[in-house]
């Protein structure tokens, strides 16, 4: 398809394109906009649901403000894509997310529309207050617009920023996307109070007969123009105080945000209070297109489809992810210490059967990686043994509480570190590319890295069984040509050979294996050392490999610096092991989206990387 069959959509290059627009006319725009992107995230994959979504209120910000002036900030991004396409990237959608073209999320380097680079949920309101202030300080005059859904209100940074912003008096104008679900539905006490307030049909009975109420009298229609003080009457009548008013915002809503009138109206409502206001918009996630609607969960991040059945393309075969869901249901029955934790990725981390299965057990947090990591601790501190099932790039943020919650007094959490090292499509904001040197700089961690099924089923018995606190990391998607299990011992030599020894761990044996032969071919012996527990806890395996050969490689999906190779190098050194070294990684880099093969040959850690640098360190 192309932008040509949407006659609307094809004149909207820029955001002032939209403001040209008849308001009849924008439903018709929104129409299309939906059909533009249910047609390329078929294709492409992408994060549709959310995007389905936000359209209307996207369309409607884009009308009443004024980007690149005005900064817009979507938390997350995952609701962006309307947003590319009403600033001039509609004809780039075909590259969406793949290498070279249109990211997945928000980057001010693609546009000149994108204020801030997003990837994390939770922090848009932190930088929008950053901007706030920068234009109040340099006596600019532009607004601040954060779009944040519910599912990122669950993480603690928000209400740390609603805190600060409320009692700043800065006209920051926070857009509430409230789709009552985050990836997996949302938990928690702010969902059951947002629930509260959505359910509360006499409000907007009320309203509504007020409304009709004034209209029908002489000069009624200016009376109309006054109600919104018997609205705030009511609301707080009948729903209370909201949070976001006692932090200090000026409160407007809720409303319908597929109505787009209703929508622009409060928007320019907020625009006249010159503080901080919450427009709060109940949406429907997946909104016009029904599979999308009935499984938002599985239309938030998707692979490519069939539009006719939803169905996807690929095939259903087990996953990493799967893989730790079926071991820990297996483990659960057998042992009722077993417990399971994540953030709000029931499914992404596997779980979803075992939070029906054992729902005393299961807890999810919500968007809130910090209090995943200390509850975790929690739990193993009075006799439970959870698995905290957290993505590679969101362990990040739990950091501190790693180190202080859970090394310090030595808990027994496992950490189940999914989608560690290349994502692909994803790009530079979910790459798994830095848990390794984060992870071996806490003292007393245990760090395991199986490149099987089978061996991460053997990780996490073994994890469980240990009285100390083990990260388990494992890639997305699916396991290569290796498939054995050699995880009854720290590192296994999987071929012998005196020319080069190649050390590496985690699913890029593959790539490991794949030179091993492509080198034995041109007559060059590569011995294959796979590195299962990266703390190196038996150095004479690795120092005894080395000397056997006449140069070394490590290979990694890590960041260069602290790379294990580095780790490598240095003991090599300190036993007076002197070999040609080279070291394989993603150098010193932020790692573009695209597929993971291609991002592999760029980052020059695949198969022919490996057969280059050892025949070049043996002509060295």
């Amino acid at each position: 398809m192309t932008v040509q069959q949407y006659p609307l959509l094809e004149g909207i290059h820029t955001p002032e394109d939209v403001k040209k627009l008849r308001q009849d006319e924008l439903e018709a725009l929104c129409s299309q906009i939906r059909e533009f992107l249910i047609a390329h995230v078929s294709r492409t994959g992408g994060h549709l649901a959310s995007n389905l979504g936000a359209v209307e209120l996207t369309v409607a910000i884009h009308r009443m403000f004024s980007a690149p002036k005005d900064d817009i900030l979507f938390d997350v991004g995952h609701q962006s894509y309307v947003h590319k396409m009403l600033t001039g990237r509609q004809d780039r959608f075909d590259t969406l997310r793949q290498r070279g073209g249109l990211s997945g999320f928000l980057r001010p380097d693609e546009s000149e529309y994108d204020a801030a680079v997003s990837g994390h949920a939770s922090s848009s309101m932190s930088v929008a207050l950053g901007m706030a202030r920068a234009k109040k300080l340099r006596g600019e005059d532009s607004a601040t617009v954060c779009v944040i859904g519910d599912g990122a209100l669950t993480g603690g940074m928000a209400y740390e920023a609603l805190n600060d912003a409320g009692q700043s008096g800065l006209p920051l104008i926070v857009v509430f996307n409230d789709n009552d679900m985050s990836i997996s539905p949302n938990v928690g006490g702010l969902a059951k109070r947002l629930s509260a307030i959505r359910l509360k049909k006499r409000y907007f009975r009320a309203k509504e007969k007020t409304r009709a109420a004034l209209m029908g009298l002489p000069g009624g229609k200016p009376l109309v123009g006054a109600i919104t003080g018997i609205k705030d009457w009511l609301r707080v009548a009948i729903l209370k105080e909201t949070i976001f008013e006692l932090m200090g915002f000026e409160y407007l809503g809720p409303a319908d945000g597929h109505d787009i009138s209703v929508v622009c109206g409060l928007l320019e409502q907020a625009k006249k209070r010159n503080r901080p206001v919450v427009v709060h918009l109940k949406t429907v996630k997946g909104k016009g297109y029904l599979p999308s609607e009935q499984s938002p969960s599985v239309f938030h991040g998707v692979s490519a489809f069939d539009i006719a059945t939803g169905k996807l393309r690929q095939s259903g075969l087990d996953d990493f992810s799967a893989v730790l869901g079926e071991t820990l249901c297996a483990l659960a029955e057998k042992d009722a210490r077993v417990c399971a934790v994540t953030a709000a990725m029931t499914a992404g981390t596997g779980l979803s059967r075992f939070s029906e299965q054992y729902p005393d057990r299961f807890f999810d947090v919500g968007i809130a990686e910090e209090h995943a990591v200390a509850m975790s601790a929690g739990l193993a501190a009075r006799g439970m043994r959870p698995v905290c099932a957290v993505y590679s790039t969101f362990l990040q943020r739990g950091y501190d509480q790693l180190i202080h919650d859970v090394a310090i007094s030595a808990q027994p959490v496992v950490f189940a570190v999914d989608r560690a090292g290349l994502v692909g499509a994803d790009g530079e904001t979910h790459q798994g590319a830095f848990d390794v040197l984060y992870l071996r700089t806490v003292p007393g961690v245990g760090i395991l890295s199986p490149s099987s099924f089978s061996e991460l089923e053997a990780a996490i018995q073994s994890a469980l069984s240990q009285n100390k606190p083990i990260a388990i990391r494992y890639p997305r998607g699916r396991e290569g040509s290796f498939t054995d299990n050699t995880f009854d011992r720290p590192a296994a030599v999987l071929t012998d050979g005196a020319d080069v020894c190649l050390f590496t761990y985690g699913i890029l044996i593959n790539e490991a294996l794949a030179a091993q032969k492509t080198l034995r071919e041109r007559g060059i012996a590569l011995r294959v050392v796979k590195l299962n527990d990266l703390r190196l806890p038996q150095r004479e395996i690795l120092l005894d490999a080395a000397r056997a050969c006449r140069c070394v490689i490590v290979l990694e999906d890590c960041v260069r610096q602290g790379c294990l190779g580095q780790h490598i190098a240095q003991l090599l050194e300190e036993n007076g092991i002197c070999r040609p070294l080279r070291l394989l990684n993603l150098g010193d880099r932020f790692v573009p989206h695209g597929k993971v093969e291609e991002l592999y040959r760029l980052c020059n850690i695949d198969a022919k990387a490996v057969c280059d640098a050892a025949e070049e360190l043996l002509r060295e």
